[in-house]
């Protein structure tokens, strides 16, 4: 019975909780597992893609990426944040649904583009 409970058992730490993202009214920031930040303030957004990799499960495999002129950060798919932030960013005019959908159905390495700032 042990040994049930064991293969059935939730790690302790899953990949995403390795991140610690911080949502403000102003910006976005991301502290990554290897000591790295990255932030990026909402009005600076110029593009916003999915992009899907082969790294999972033992690392997050789908990625909001929020790019601007000179900075951007990227956000795991199955954290909380990444919710909170799609549903902001997915009320942008333009914002691509189609892309969306097409990322989460994707097994393969690719990336999404889900919305481009208009001038």
């Amino acid at each position: 019975m042990r040994l049930f409970s064991r293969l059935f058992e939730k790690t302790k730490v899953q990949p995403q909780e390795q991140y610690i993202i911080t949502i403000t009214d102003e910006a976005i920031k991301v502290e990554y597992p290897n000591q790295s930040v990255e932030s990026i303030l909402w009005t600076e957004i110029n593009v916003i893609l999915l992009i899907n990799t082969n790294t999972g499960p033992s690392q997050p495999d789908i990625w909001l990426t929020l790019k601007g002129d000179n900075n951007s950060c990227t956000i795991p798919h199955d954290s909380d944040e990444f919710e909170k932030i799609y549903n902001i960013v997915s009320k942008y005019e333009g914002f691509n649904f189609d892309n969306f959908i097409k990322s989460m159905s994707c097994a393969d390495n690719a990336e999404f583009l889900l919305w481009t700032k208009t001038e």
